[in-house]
């Protein structure tokens, strides 16, 4: 029988605790080898995109992918979960609201592992609904007083701060600009769909900690290349990921500043492989992309507590 849990399943089950932990022990099997991860794939269509992830969990059994379909208009999102010793298919869970949560996640263990330890206050560019899962995961790892969102849409700024500011118990509030939302800040989220930079490096301070989750595409920027000279500490979820995806770093890159090869993934910190921040002057930088390990960790333990809750529905597959 092959578990099937939907979106309403996870939001039962899934918490930004929970995220966390998997998503942090995902990156740092990664990195111990103890993973296996494969670089997104895309199939364009003109009537819309297919995008597919794989991944591999040695330590937890599971072999699978996550693949999704977006077009204008409509989206999905499922997780495939196989187990390794009989080759059955076990889960298929949809993963919208998954995926938000554990894109926030990692942000959240590279926000762990880079910021400064007494940062209290966010500012973020972006007010969407992956902009939920960033804020959410900062404020479960930094004892944070006062978030400030900036949006070009006014009226969506407004209501995901009253939401927002109600769901975690803090100060979240609309900025007047995006640079008004980042001076002053500690921890700078950035996810848009923006195809030009958002953040500039002239407003960077030091000491501050940048998570730029928005961009997956290397057509695509949301800081522009001064911050990225500015960053002392530059991690990225995984080298190849970054090397098909990153168009933030893309014009360093090109200009010999930065290579592909030698840039540090957050999993190599989270093992102590890599340094992390060394001084509370520096300004660090995580680029997330996504990864199929981050899905493949989560979905494993949300299949072993809904097995273990009663949750979701058996489907006569495979038997």
């Amino acid at each position: 029988m092959v578990r099937y849990l939907t979106e309403n399943d996870i939001k039962q089950l899934l918490t930004m605790p929970l995220a966390l932990e998997c998503v942090e022990q995902a990156h740092k099997d990664l990195a111990l080898g103890r993973a296996v991860d494969i670089p997104r794939m895309r199939t364009h269509i003109p009537a819309g995109t297919q995008h597919v992830l794989q991944a591999a969990a040695l330590e937890l059994g599971f072999i699978g992918f996550k693949y999704y379909y977006t077009r204008p208009g409509g989206k999905s999102f499922y997780v495939h979960l196989i187990n390794t010793e009989t080759a059955k298919l076990e889960a298929i869970i949809e993963a919208v609201w998954m995926s938000m949560v554990r894109t926030g996640a990692a942000s959240g263990v590279a926000t762990r592992r880079l910021a400064r330890e007494d940062a209290s206050v966010v500012g973020q560019i972006g007010a969407g609904f992956q902009a939920i899962g960033q804020l959410e995961a900062v404020c479960a790892v930094r004892t944070i007083r006062t978030a400030r969102i900036y949006s070009r849409s006014r009226d969506k700024l407004e209501a995901f701060c009253s939401t927002l500011s109600q769901k975690l118990g803090i100060e979240v509030v609309p900025a007047d600009s995006a640079q008004a939302a980042v001076q002053g800040a500690h921890i700078v989220n950035v996810i848009t769909k923006a195809a030009e930079p958002v953040l500039k490096g002239e407003w960077l301070e030091p000491g501050q900690h940048i998570n730029a989750a928005g961009s997956n595409a290397l057509s695509r920027r949301e800081i522009d290349e001064a911050a990225v000279r500015r960053c002392e500490v530059i991690t990225v979820d995984a080298r190849g990921t970054a090397r098909n995806e990153c168009g933030d770093l893309l014009p360093a890159v090109e200009k010999g500043l930065l290579r592909w090869d030698t840039l540090t993934e957050i999993g190599e910190v989270i093992a102590q492989r890599a340094p992390g921040r060394t001084s509370a002057q520096q300004i660090t930088l995580y680029e997330s992309h996504g990864m199929g390990i981050q899905d493949l960790y989560v979905g494993a333990r949300m299949l072993a507590l809904a097995r273990e809750r009663g949750v979701g529905t058996d489907l006569p597959i495979g038997d």
